[in-house]
């Protein structure tokens, strides 16, 4: 029997996934449980919950009782969303973010030179993105807090080294060790509905170092020996190729929309810092960003974009679009 879940558990269970505290996923899973269809067809997903959440309690427990988080390095969201990189050693993951970024990460021609993640910010017109470089995953070893930051993350850029005759192979160890764990890729983010714990994150592959000799004949290579099937954007970040449309890819594959606010006794809007939801977000998901307070005392906005007339007056439950200007009264 199909589940057919509603809106409200998938938008539930997508932030469990994306949570960064044992608190947040507790919230989070309770309130999938409510929102869950209670019918034959969700009764083992129920059970998964139920689960999930008192193992949840028991590790939030042992947390109070010895001071020590038991999730390991987490780093906090900023920007629009946050994509995360990975890869084989010396993919040139970190030299693809200091070329999208403005973060200095250790850059040197040999594997291993990161050993810590390392966040940047990429700007994409007038919003930044999160890029984090992480330690490389080989078939022997993966940091264990590469769980946690993939499990976060929006997007998983997925690094290839076409410069080596052993890019390849290093790619499909990284496929083989995540696939050995609750931590996977897929061509969209989602959580597994036979096992909560099983977790799927939305991945670009971004074969690398195109510049360098036969580095088509490996990419070609890579096609037939590693088919993955997630949207590919080939790259030099040493020399910048590819670098503007995986920029534009990256803020597309957030599903986002931006949101400009004005005060009632403004002319003009701030057009400098937008507030960034998801798509379907509505109204009062903006009011919430502003402030809690505006959750219980909106009364209507008036909003200006391509889906209404100028200054048309909405309800909390209004659907915010791209490039919306909103003005909120209290």
């Amino acid at each position: 029997m199909p589940a057919n879940l509603t809106p409200q558990y998938l938008k539930a269970e997508e932030a469990y996934r994306r949570a960064g505290t044992l608190e947040e996923e507790l919230k989070c899973l309770q309130l999938m449980l409510q929102e869950i269809p209670k019918h034959k067809g969700t009764e083992h997903l129920q059970a998964e919950i139920k689960s999930k959440i008192a193992k949840t309690k028991r590790e939030l427990a042992a947390e109070k009782k010895t001071g020590r988080k038991s999730r390991g390095l987490r780093i906090p969201r900023q920007g629009a969303g946050t994509a995360v990189l990975l890869g084989g050693p010396n993919a040139g993951k970190s030299r693809l973010l200091r070329a999208l970024t403005r973060a200095t990460p250790e850059v040197a021609p040999y594997p291993f030179t990161t050993r810590t993640p390392v966040p940047g910010m990429m700007p994409w017109q007038d919003v930044t993105i999160q890029l984090i470089d992480t330690p490389p995953i080989t078939a022997d070893y993966m940091e264990p807090f590469m769980h946690g930051i993939m499990r976060s993350a929006d997007l998983a850029l997925l690094v290839v080294d076409l410069g080596a005759d052993e890019g390849i192979e290093q790619c499909q160890e990284v496929i083989d060790r995540l696939n050995t764990t609750k931590t996977r890729l897929a061509a969209r983010s989602y959580l597994d509905e036979r096992d909560v714990g099983l977790s799927y994150t939305q991945a670009f592959l971004v074969p690398n170092k195109i510049d360098v000799e036969e580095a088509q004949v490996r990419l070609e290579l890579l096609h037939e020996l590693c088919p993955l099937g997630f949207p590919e954007y080939v790259v030099s970040a040493e020399k910048g190729i590819g670098l503007e449309a995986l920029r534009e890819a990256i803020f597309r594959a957030l599903d986002v929309v931006r949101v400009y606010s004005k005060l009632p006794s403004a002319k003009a809007p701030d057009m400098e810092r937008p507030f960034t939801l998801r798509r379907g977000s509505t109204l009062l998901d903006m009011a919430a960003q502003v402030h809690k307070d505006y959750v219980k005392g909106l009364k209507f906005a008036r909003v200006w974009g391509e889906a209404v007339h100028d200054g048309t007056v909405v309800k909390g439950d209004y659907v915010l679009h791209d490039r919306d200007v909103v003005e909120l009264h209290m």
